[in-house]
Protein backbone atom coordinates (compact mmCIF):
# COMPACT_ATOMS: atom_id res chain seq x y z
CA UNK A 1 0.00 0.00 0.00
CA UNK A 2 2.86 2.17 0.77
CA UNK A 3 4.12 1.76 -2.82
CA UNK A 4 0.77 2.87 -4.17
CA UNK A 5 0.71 5.93 -1.91
CA UNK A 6 4.25 6.88 -2.90
CA UNK A 7 3.42 6.43 -6.56
CA UNK A 8 0.26 8.53 -6.20
CA UNK A 9 2.15 11.23 -4.33
CA UNK A 10 4.85 11.32 -7.01
CA UNK A 11 2.27 11.55 -9.75
CA UNK A 12 0.50 14.37 -7.91
CA UNK A 13 3.77 16.23 -7.48
CA UNK A 14 4.58 15.95 -11.20
CA UNK A 15 1.10 17.11 -12.16
CA UNK A 16 1.24 20.04 -9.75
CA UNK A 17 4.60 21.19 -10.98
CA UNK A 18 3.57 20.92 -14.64
CA UNK A 19 0.24 22.70 -14.11
CA UNK A 20 1.64 25.35 -11.88
CA UNK A 21 4.56 26.26 -14.17
CA UNK A 22 4.51 29.83 -15.48
CA UNK A 23 5.63 30.62 -19.02
CA UNK A 24 8.27 33.31 -19.38
CA UNK A 25 7.70 36.19 -21.88
CA UNK A 26 9.77 38.91 -23.42
CA UNK A 27 8.49 42.00 -25.27
CA UNK A 28 9.85 44.66 -27.57
CA UNK A 29 8.50 47.54 -29.66
CA UNK A 30 9.24 48.93 -33.09
CA UNK A 31 8.53 52.25 -34.78
CA UNK A 32 6.29 52.59 -37.82
CA UNK A 33 6.88 55.60 -40.06
CA UNK A 34 6.07 57.08 -43.43
CA UNK A 35 6.86 60.36 -45.14
CA UNK A 36 4.08 62.04 -47.14
CA UNK A 37 5.63 63.77 -50.12
CA UNK A 38 4.30 66.89 -51.77
CA UNK A 39 2.50 66.05 -54.99
CA UNK A 40 0.36 67.88 -57.53
CA UNK A 41 -1.45 67.02 -60.73
CA UNK A 42 -2.96 69.43 -63.21
CA UNK A 43 -5.44 69.20 -66.05
CA UNK A 44 -7.01 71.78 -68.31
CA UNK A 45 -10.05 71.85 -70.56
CA UNK A 46 -9.78 73.34 -74.07
CA UNK A 47 -10.66 76.99 -74.60
CA UNK A 48 -12.73 77.45 -77.77
CA UNK A 49 -13.56 80.95 -78.95
CA UNK A 50 -15.86 79.62 -81.64
CA UNK A 51 -16.57 81.79 -84.67
CA UNK A 52 -15.08 85.25 -85.06
CA UNK A 53 -16.44 87.69 -87.61
CA UNK A 54 -13.96 90.55 -88.17
CA UNK A 55 -15.57 93.89 -87.35
CA UNK A 56 -18.46 92.35 -85.38
CA UNK A 57 -16.86 92.79 -81.94
CA UNK A 58 -14.57 90.87 -79.63
CA UNK A 59 -15.15 87.24 -78.74
CA UNK A 60 -14.64 85.87 -75.26
CA UNK A 61 -14.53 82.39 -73.77
CA UNK A 62 -13.31 80.68 -70.63
CA UNK A 63 -11.84 77.40 -69.49
CA UNK A 64 -10.95 75.73 -66.23
CA UNK A 65 -7.62 74.48 -64.96
CA UNK A 66 -7.91 71.87 -62.19
CA UNK A 67 -5.08 71.52 -59.69
CA UNK A 68 -4.95 68.66 -57.18
CA UNK A 69 -2.20 68.90 -54.55
CA UNK A 70 -1.53 67.18 -51.27
CA UNK A 71 -3.24 68.92 -48.37
CA UNK A 72 -1.49 72.12 -47.31
CA UNK A 73 0.87 72.18 -50.31
CA UNK A 74 1.26 75.68 -51.72
CA UNK A 75 1.45 75.94 -55.50
CA UNK A 76 1.74 78.48 -58.32
CA UNK A 77 0.13 78.13 -61.76
CA UNK A 78 1.81 79.77 -64.74
CA UNK A 79 0.97 79.80 -68.45
CA UNK A 80 3.47 80.21 -71.27
CA UNK A 81 3.11 82.39 -74.36
CA UNK A 82 1.91 79.51 -76.53
CA UNK A 83 3.48 77.58 -79.38
CA UNK A 84 2.72 80.00 -82.22
CA UNK A 85 5.84 81.75 -83.54
CA UNK A 86 5.87 85.35 -82.36
CA UNK A 87 3.42 84.76 -79.53
CA UNK A 88 4.34 86.02 -76.07
CA UNK A 89 2.66 86.08 -72.69
CA UNK A 90 1.69 89.72 -73.27
CA UNK A 91 0.37 89.05 -76.82
CA UNK A 92 -0.59 85.48 -77.61
CA UNK A 93 -1.21 84.37 -81.16
CA UNK A 94 -3.14 81.58 -82.81
CA UNK A 95 -1.90 80.40 -86.20
CA UNK A 96 -3.37 79.19 -89.46
CA UNK A 97 -0.25 78.40 -91.47
CA UNK A 98 1.70 81.67 -91.42
CA UNK A 99 -1.40 83.77 -90.65
CA UNK A 100 -2.04 84.78 -87.05
CA UNK A 101 -4.92 85.89 -84.86
CA UNK A 102 -4.33 87.81 -81.61
CA UNK A 103 -5.82 86.78 -78.27
CA UNK A 104 -4.90 86.71 -74.61
CA UNK A 105 -5.69 84.95 -71.34
CA UNK A 106 -6.73 86.69 -68.14
CA UNK A 107 -7.42 86.12 -64.45
CA UNK A 108 -10.79 87.90 -64.62
CA UNK A 109 -13.68 88.53 -66.99
CA UNK A 110 -12.85 92.23 -67.20
CA UNK A 111 -9.68 91.24 -69.10
CA UNK A 112 -7.51 93.53 -67.01
CA UNK A 113 -4.86 91.13 -65.65
CA UNK A 114 -2.97 88.82 -68.01
CA UNK A 115 -2.44 85.31 -66.68
CA UNK A 116 1.06 84.23 -67.62
CA UNK A 117 4.44 83.43 -66.14
CA UNK A 118 4.87 86.53 -63.99
CA UNK A 119 7.03 88.40 -66.49
CA UNK A 120 6.12 91.75 -67.96
CA UNK A 121 2.52 92.68 -67.32
CA UNK A 122 1.45 89.11 -66.47
CA UNK A 123 0.76 87.44 -63.14
CA UNK A 124 0.66 83.84 -61.95
CA UNK A 125 -2.10 82.28 -59.86
CA UNK A 126 -1.49 80.56 -56.55
CA UNK A 127 -3.32 78.34 -54.12
CA UNK A 128 -3.03 75.69 -51.45
CA UNK A 129 -3.82 72.03 -51.98
CA UNK A 130 -6.88 70.53 -50.33
CA UNK A 131 -5.80 66.93 -50.88
CA UNK A 132 -5.32 64.65 -53.83
CA UNK A 133 -8.56 64.08 -55.77
CA UNK A 134 -9.94 67.35 -54.38
CA UNK A 135 -9.58 69.80 -57.25
CA UNK A 136 -8.94 73.48 -56.85
CA UNK A 137 -10.32 75.14 -59.96
CA UNK A 138 -8.84 78.15 -61.70
CA UNK A 139 -10.98 79.88 -64.31
CA UNK A 140 -9.04 81.31 -67.24
CA UNK A 141 -10.78 84.02 -69.29
CA UNK A 142 -9.90 84.38 -72.96
CA UNK A 143 -10.38 87.49 -75.07
CA UNK A 144 -10.05 87.67 -78.83
CA UNK A 145 -10.12 91.43 -79.54
CA UNK A 146 -11.77 92.93 -82.58
CA UNK A 147 -8.75 95.12 -83.34
CA UNK A 148 -7.20 96.15 -86.66
CA UNK A 149 -4.77 93.21 -86.71
CA UNK A 150 -7.54 90.65 -86.17
CA UNK A 151 -9.88 92.38 -88.63
CA UNK A 152 -7.22 91.78 -91.30
CA UNK A 153 -7.06 88.02 -90.54
CA UNK A 154 -7.41 85.54 -93.40
CA UNK A 155 -10.45 83.24 -93.01
CA UNK A 156 -9.66 79.75 -91.65
CA UNK A 157 -9.16 77.76 -88.48
CA UNK A 158 -6.60 79.11 -86.03
CA UNK A 159 -5.02 77.25 -83.11
CA UNK A 160 -2.40 77.60 -80.41
CA UNK A 161 -1.26 75.40 -77.52
CA UNK A 162 -0.66 76.76 -74.04
CA UNK A 163 1.52 74.96 -71.51
CA UNK A 164 0.28 75.01 -67.92
CA UNK A 165 2.99 74.65 -65.27
CA UNK A 166 2.29 74.02 -61.60
CA UNK A 167 5.21 74.74 -59.29
CA UNK A 168 5.00 73.39 -55.74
Amino acid sequence: MRKILLAAAAAAAITASAGGAHAATATSTFQVSATVLKACTVSAAPLAFGNYTPGAGPVSASTTISVDCTSGTGYTVSLNGGTTTGGTVSQRLMANGTNTLQYNLYTNNTYSTILGDGTGPSVTASGTGSGMNISNSLTVYGDLPDDAANQAAVPGSYTDTIQVTVTY
